[in-house]
Formats: C-alpha cells, sequence, structure tokens
C-alpha cells in the first residue's frame, strides 16, 4: 500500500482506539481528554518503541498532515456565519476581548521575556523559544503544524516537536486547571449551575448521543443529483485556501522577506471570509451551510491532533524537557492569574462564566472553551455563549493563530527577540489599561 493509504488507516485506528478507550476508562472522561489526544498518545508510544519497524515514509507522511489540515480548520470559521452588526459585536464582546488580549499578548511577555532572559543563556535554547506558549497554548496544535515550515525556514527544526508538546500541555492544562478552578468558583458561590462529574449521564460521561436525540450535522445546501452537499462545501473550503495562497504569493512577491516564512493558515481564514462576504453581496450566502462547515472543521482537527501527537520527536523533547518545563509553568501561571485577576474587572455579567471560556481557549483550543462554559452554564442562562463567540469573531484574525501569531515567530527572527517583547509589552500595556477603564466603569 502507499504510504498515503497507510497514513489515513492509521489515523483512523489511532482515532477508534482512543475513542474505545475512554469509553471504558473512567479517569479519562473525568478528566475530559479528546479522543483525538488518546489516539495520538497511542502512537507516540508505538512510534517511539517500534519506530525501528515502521517504514520511515509513514512517520514522514503523518508529519505533513497537521500543516495541511490547519489550513482547512481556519478556512471554514466564518463561512457559512452571518456576519453580525459591528456595533453590536463590540458592545457585547469588548470586555472578553480586552481579557483574551491580555492573556495572548501577556502570553508573548512571558514567553519571550523568559526565553530571553533566562532560558537561553541557562539552556541555549533560541530566544524564539519563548513564542512557543502563545503558538501551542493560545493556537495549539493546528498553529504549530502551520508554522511548521516557518521553523524550517529559520533553520529550527526541532520547533515543531516542541511546538506540538507545549500544544498537548496546554490541551491538557486547559482541562485539568480548567476544571479546578471551576470547583474553586463553584465552592466560592460565584458560579451556581456547575454540573459535576458525577451527576452527569452516563452517555454524556462516554460522550455518546442517543439515538432519539442526535443533533443534526448541517443542513443540505444543494441537491444531490448537481453535487452532494459535503462535496460541495469541501469544494468552498478549497477555494477559501486558493485565495489564502494567492494571498500569500502575492505577498511575497512585495520583497519583503518576512513573507518568505509566513505560513498559509491565517491567510486561509481571510480568503474564507473574502469569499463569505462575496456570497452574502450577490445572495448566494443561503448555499453555505455553516454546520457542516463546523464538521469539516471539526473532522479535520480531530486528524490534526492525532496525527501532531502520535508524530512527537520524544529525543527533541528530553533534550529540552527542563526549558520546556519551565516554560509550560509559566504559561499556566499567568493564564490562571489573568483570569482571576483581570476577569472580575474586566467583565461586568457572568465575570466567571465568560472568563473560563477565555481560559479553556487560551491554554488548549475554542472546543475546551466551550467545554468548561458548558461546565458552568449548562442551560446557557448566561450571556456567555453569545459573548465569547462575537470575541471570537474580533480575537481569531490577530491571536490564536492569527496575523500576529504568523508575523510574531519571522519578526523575532528578522528584527530580533528584544522588539518583539518591546512591542508586546505595549500591547499589554494598552489592554491592561482597557481593562482599568472597564473596572473603572463598572465601579461607578
Amino acid at each position: 500500500m502507499s504510504s498515503a493509504v497507510v497514513v489515513f488507516v492509521a489515523l483512523c485506528g489511532l482515532l477508534v482506539a482512543g475513542k474505545f478507550i475512554r469509553i471504558k476508562v473512567p479517569l479519562l472522561q473525568r478528566l475530559y481528554l479528546p479522543s483525538s489526544v488518546i489516539g495520538g498518545a497511542i502512537g507516540l508510544v508505538v512510534m517511539s518503541f517500534a519506530g525501528d519497524a515502521i517504514d520511515p515514509e509513514i512517520p514522514g507522511a503523518m508529519r505533513r498532515v497537521p500543516g495541511f489540515l490547519i489550513n482547512v480548520v481556519f478556512a471554514t470559521l466564518f463561512l457559512g456565519v452571518p456576519l453580525p452588526n459591528f456595533r453590536r459585536v463590540v458592545s457585547l464582546a469588548f470586555p472578553q476581548l480586552v481579557l483574551g488580549q491580555i492573556m495572548a499578548w501577556g502570553q508573548y511577555v512571558v514567553g519571550l521575556g523568559l526565553a530571553g532572559f533566562v532560558l537561553s543563556r541557562l539552556f541555549g535554547v533560541p530566544p524564539c523559544f519563548g513564542n512557543l506558549i502563545e503558538i501551542g497554548f493560545e493556537g495549539g496544535h493546528g498553529t504549530v503544524g502551520g508554522m511548521t515550515e516557518s521553523f524550517l525556514a529559520a533553520g529550527w527544526s526541532d520547533g515543531a516537536a516542541l511546538g506540538f508538546t507545549v500544544a498537548t500541555a496546554g490541551m491538557i492544562v486547559g482541562i485539568v486547571v480548567g476544571m479546578a478552578l471551576v470547583n474553586w468558583a463553584q465552592g466560592k458561590g460565584i458560579v451556581k449551575e456547575v454540573v459535576p462529574f458525577e451527576r452527569r449521564r452516563w452517555r454524556e460521561r462516554l460522550g455518546v448521543h442517543l439515538k432519539s436525540s442526535r443533533p443534526a450535522a448541517g443542513f443540505q445546501t444543494v441537491m444531490s443529483d448537481s453535487i452532494d452537499s459535503l462535496a460541495w462545501h469541501l469544494a468552498i473550503v478549497g477555494v477559501s485556501i486558493a485565495i489564502g495562497a494567492g494571498i500569500l504569493t502575492l505577498l511575497r512577491l512585495t520583497g519583503w522577506k518576512v513573507f518568505n516564512g509566513f505560513p498559509l493558515f491565517p491567510l486561509c481564514m481571510i480568503g474564507g471570509i473574502l469569499l463569505q462576504i462575496v456570497a452574502k453581496a450577490i445572495g448566494k450566502n443561503l448555499l453555505i451551510d455553516h454546520g457542516q462547515m463546523a464538521r469539516i472543521s471539526g473532522a479535520s482537527l480531530d486528524f490534526l491532533v492525532v496525527s501532531a501527537v502520535a508524530t512527537i520527536s520524544i529525543d527533541v523533547v528530553a533534550a529540552n524537557w527542563i526549558p520546556l518545563v519551565v516554560l509550560i509553568f509559566a504559561g499556566t501561571v499567568w493564564s490562571v492569574f489573568a483570569v482571576l485577576w483581570f476577569g472580575p474587572r474586566c467583565i461586568k455579567e457572568a465575570w466567571f462564566e465568560r472568563a473560563i471560556a477565555d481560559f479553556g481557549q487560551a491554554t488548549g483550543v475554542t472546543a475546551t472553551g466551550l467545554m468548561l462554559l458548558r461546565t458552568v452554564d449548562p442551560e446557557s442562562k448566561t450571556c456567555a455563549a453569545a459573548s465569547f463567540g462575537y470575541k471570537q469573531l474580533l480575537h481569531e484574525p490577530i491571536m490564536g493563530g492569527g496575523l500576529w501569531t504568523a508575523f510574531a515567530f519571522t519578526l523575532v527572527i528578522d528584527w530580533g527577540w528584544m522588539k518583539v517583547f518591546a512591542v508586546s509589552c505595549v500591547m499589554l500595556a494598552f489592554w491592561i489599561g482597557c481593562a482599568h477603564f472597564l473596572s473603572r466603569r463598572k465601579s461607578s
């Protein structure tokens, strides 16, 4: 069989194994670990102990999967999403946007400061090592995969393995520490709607829907005798990626070398937005269903995570484990501090519900944030879900895999870490100033 077939079959098998192991092991259910992470861990063990018996083309092909699939994930973000009134988005989401920006810029300040002033001198890691907090925590496995070419262009081939490690740790931190914060808030009486694991129904613990209450995966917008609806939506995603690739080509033609190592995936998001705007302008936006786009994105993300975790280079991680632990610990401390200190000062209504969603997203993935939000607000009695969704419209184009995430790494290489660190400090100060303004308005 060709390596592509073997990789596809292997990833499918790991996802199935991860799901069944999660069903059988209550501890994994209690930790809310996704099946993709469990399956990826199985793959990592197999790759580590049976690597000599595996065709070297297989791991190589598997390592290319995340870099491709992140383009799909970002292209689907705004396809089929009706763009709401900008003033309403800002009014509802601005306090949460302030908190999200503080967490993200703080990850750069903590990461670059720690790497530039301490870790590079003690352990010889490059200063761009500090970028891994935001890339891995805020961005996640997909962003790391999308940045692989940037790492190689910078001559830092270890960046991907280290980034995937930080992303995996971030996802675990988001779930475990996030649930600890939820329990703390419940004990303090800050939230009252928490449904603890012991009170969850068996199907919720297992992560399965009853046959009688299975939700729709999306709506078919075209008739199958013309084109299958899923094929149509995949084609739309492909066009969005093509637009992003065209934008990247034009940017590189400018001759500005910062774009030589610039990744494709943030521009795929812009391609999707432009396509959605055009579709709405010509009255064809109803042919794009966000439910189907969400399933394409979710499937891509699961395959992305399982392949990313399975191909982490243990040798690279082992050689850098001390600075990695320090970086991950510092990123965790900052994220917890930002939630508990700035959350109640930025947000007036349902501050913890909204802040814990930001914590999950800023350490793991958006799904982690939504899981934590669902734990503290299971019946959506607060405005947290709406404000979090609106905040993502403003936040994701910039941070967590957005334009600055991509620019920051290449700028550290071209400008030097100190200049990017200074920019990050200025931006963090600006958003802290916004938080101070919101706090004053809240208390008045």
